[in-house]
């Protein structure tokens, strides 16, 4: 196992408000870093906010506002994410801070020096929504083939990045790294693309003064997404480099939305090829989500505001439902109804309940204390093999970024642990007195079962599994516990005093 891991999400357009898209990508990346931590390796978790560009300009001119003013005004939004939904980044990065300038125009200032940039002139057709400029034979009726908006002729010089001399290198890196873009559709989407052939790319703009100026060029400022993208290797330190940088890069994850994979699978790693800096180990695109059957849209007023989502049913049930109703890659569809569901009968009442009944159960007959168990019984023997081969599907899974898997699994012996309480039947050994240490056997197999699925549970729902995990008389914090101690079966400690309840997940009344 690798001893470090790094994560990122991409960072969120401060002309932007959040919604479901930016809560989903960064609760991905926040379970990644919480699983890899809890593995037992040192983690770097990036996230933060794209604040150049003509759009911020534009806003702020409309709202008589510097640019900068903008984004300090609205970058909280983005910044309030980290609590709201229990984020555990450990930077955020803007990029108009000094150490991104010094970061995006060293690695401008290397692509320029060995001939990789030149300066040029573009004419061709500019989405300002969108930053991006396409060819006669790209745009769809006079609109942008991404966005469907209008887009607009523009003329201007520009430097352009030699992108057409990567066409080769980038598919051997791909064929070298097979797990560089996941899941699989996205990557043979772009190496389709890259085998098509690569054009050159325009890498700033004198039509907007709102940008990283080239040094010793004035009037030009660099391309909004070679900015943004420069911000990954920013986080960790570079250019300085030392010891974060030395330690993390280069990154294991960018965890984005499909539709900014081309950027980050194609651009991102050229750039650093042509700078002498190592490509990203990996990219993964997920997809994207709709509301109710409908394309989340402000005009619709279905746009899904993560802040209201967390008041209402709490970020645990949020970061749960996100991850486990839908195969992480694909696309889904949001319903409040599916998400009230999710919670009562997955969270409320399998794994809330497990807990809860089995602690009524712990201080009606034991007073709360937990009994040693004796020697394990054949039922005994299939709960304990299941909680062992857990562990490795909900390994495989996090490898695989497949949250849906990684929940399935903790489920599977959730459900177990709820079938083993109705077939041992508690209630009725606790009527003979010749049953007493059958019966602290059963309480303490059930209770040892809902550790390990707290254990492995934790990175999706990190508060209500710290409130279990003390609840079963565990020390210390649950994030900080190793996976690995998922394998051992007999973790939970014996003569401890254990609460008559602990309700982690309240029931939605619908």
């Amino acid at each position: 196992m690798k001893s470090t891991f790094y994560v990122t999400t991409p960072i969120y357009y401060v002309n932007d408000v959040p919604h479901i898209g930016h809560a989903y990508t960064t609760i991905a990346a926040d379970v990644l870093a919480r699983y890899h931590r809890m593995k037992g390796q040192k983690v770097f978790f990036l996230t933060g906010t794209d604040e150049h560009g003509e759009k911020v300009q534009k806003t702020a001119a409309r709202q008589g506002l510097a640019p900068r003013e903008l984004a300090d005004r609205v970058v909280t939004r983005f910044q309030g994410l980290t609590p709201a939904l229990h984020i555990s980044n450990d930077d955020f990065i803007r990029t108009t801070e000094p150490r991104h300038y010094a970061s995006v125009q060293d690695l401008f200032r290397k692509s320029l020096g060995n001939g990789d940039i030149y300066l040029g002139e573009y004419e061709g057709w500019y989405c300002t929504p969108c930053e991006s400029y396409w060819t006669d034979l790209q745009i769809v009726d006079g609109k942008c083939p991404d966005c469907g908006r209008p887009v607009e002729k523009r003329k201007e010089p520009s430097f352009f990045f030699r992108l057409s001399k990567y066409q080769e290198p980038l598919l051997d890196y791909y064929e070298k790294n097979p797990a560089f873009i996941r899941p699989e559709s996205r990557r043979n989407e772009v190496v389709a693309f890259v085998e098509g052939g690569l054009n050159d790319l325009s890498v700033s703009r004198t039509s907007l003064a709102w940008g990283i100026p080239i040094p010793g060029h004035p009037g030009h400022v660099i391309y909004v997404w070679y900015d943004a993208l420069t911000n990954y290797v920013t986080g960790v330190g570079h250019p300085d480099g030392g010891e974060n940088f030395e330690t993390f890069w280069p990154a294991d994850i960018h965890m984005v939305g499909k539709d900014i994979l081309r950027f980050h699978a194609v651009y991102w790693p050229a750039f650093l090829m042509s700078a002498g800096v190592a490509p990203p180990l990996g990219v993964f695109a997920h997809g994207w989500w709709t509301v109710e059957g409908r394309k989340m849209s402000k005009s619709l007023g279905n746009v899904v505001d993560p802040y209201q989502m967390v008041e209402t049913y709490g970020a645990d049930a949020f970061r749960y439902f996100l991850l486990r109703e839908v195969p992480f890659g694909l696309d889904g569809d949001f319903s409040k109804k599916a998400m009230v569901h999710r919670i009562n009968s997955d969270l409320a009442n399998d794994f809330g309940n497990l807990l809860n009944r089995t602690l009524g159960m712990l201080g009606k007959y034991f007073g709360g204390t937990v009994p040693a168990p004796s020697l394990a019984g054949e039922e005994d023997l299939a709960l304990i093999a299941l909680s062992r081969e857990v562990l490795s599907a909900v390994d495989a899974a996090m490898e695989n970024v497949e949250f849906h898997k990684a929940l399935s699994a903790v489920w599977d012996l959730v459900k177990a642990a709820n079938r083993y309480v109705e077939a041992q039947s508690p209630w009725t050994l606790a009527k003979s007195p010749a049953d007493r240490e059958r019966l602290g056997t059963v309480l303490y197999n059930i209770l040892e079962a809902a550790r390990i699925c707290v254990l492995l549970a934790a990175p999706v729902v990190p508060t209500a599994a710290q409130k279990m995990w003390e609840a079963l008389g565990c020390e210390g914090e649950v994030a900080k516990a190793l996976v690995s101690s998922a394998g051992a079966w007999g973790g939970l400690r014996s003569g401890v005093t254990l609460p008559k309840s602990a309700v982690a997940f309240p029931r939605i009344e619908e």
